[in-house]
């Protein structure tokens, strides 16, 4: 096992999803088996101030808990207000829709649906019929910068992540996420790896989307087409009908270290999302 795990992708209660428990019992679960820095994911909304709160119980000491905002249509979508918000606030992601993305909602029999089951929201569009970014979410990105914020894709398919990254960079983004590209409904193209690197975009390795995914390549392989050193962690875990941190974290991570070696494996797991969360 490897210490100091760094964690970008983090489900804990309350939730509309039954998940394992509180945030700062899943934080403080992870803790015991080598995570210290922890990222607070929930699609209804912001996990900002329930960061705060799971630092400072009992359970979670001394892991680093963040929180961020999902842009999904509880939030208002492309909601310029409620980013900066969550920014002064402490938060440090913004990922962008995600149950209500349109390749979710038109996915019904994905894996990652029944994870969802009974999170049902009202689409956010995020390109136009000519797959450019439209027009209201260039505020969005603006805040992003202003606050040097990290924005995750959610679940954009991949040529909608790439159109998104690229009006990012032109905004003055520098911190991007990519999650979960392998998950076989945001349609992962190899031949977009050479301009994702390019931008600076990280790619977001984890467990659940591979224990999900069984009709394709797991995420650890992306080491194949991707620089390690812009792979980071994000297990994705908390869902109460699936692994804990600790039932998963063993095997998943002798996979990854079959495909890119301990080393750059130790560097994915520790480093490389600290640097992406961490002003």
């Amino acid at each position: 096992m490897i210490s100091g795990v760094a964690d970008l992708h983090v489900h804990g209660a309350p939730s509309l999803v039954e998940r394992h428990g509180f945030d700062h019992e899943v934080v403080g679960a992870h803790g015991s088996v080598g995570v210290d820095l922890a990222v607070l994911k929930a699609h209804e909304g912001s996990t900002v101030e329930r960061a705060v709160f799971a630092a400072q119980r009992g359970e979670a000491a001394g892991v680093e808990v963040y929180g961020g905002i999902v842009l999904n249509s509880p939030v208002g979508g492309a909601n310029p207000d409620a980013v900066e918000v969550a920014a002064r606030l402490g938060g440090r992601v913004v990922w962008m829709p995600t149950v209500s993305a349109p390749a979710h909602i038109d996915s019904p029999s994905s894996p990652a649906r029944s994870v969802h089951r009974g999170m049902v929201f009202r689409q956010v569009d995020v390109v136009d019929d000519a797959g450019a970014l439209l027009p209201a979410w260039q505020d969005v990105l603006d805040v992003v910068a202003a606050y040097d914020l990290v924005l995750a894709s959610g679940h954009l398919t991949c040529a909608q992540t790439l159109a998104l990254f690229r009006a990012a960079k032109a905004a003055g983004v520098t911190r991007m996420l990519f999650n979960h590209p392998r998950m076989p409904f945001l349609e992962w193209d190899d031949d977009a790896a050479p301009e994702l690197a390019r931008l600076g975009v990280v790619l977001e390795l984890g467990i659940l989307p591979d224990i999900l995914t069984t009709d394709g390549p797991p995420s650890t392989t992306l080491g194949e087409v991707y620089p390690h050193d812009m792979l980071a962690f994000g297990g994705d875990l908390g869902h109460a009908h699936h692994p804990t941190m600790e039932q998963a974290l063993p095997g998943w991570l002798a996979g990854l270290e079959r495909s890119v070696g301990e080393a750059d494996a130790e560097l994915i797991l520790t480093t490389v999302g600290r640097r992406l969360v961490r002003r």
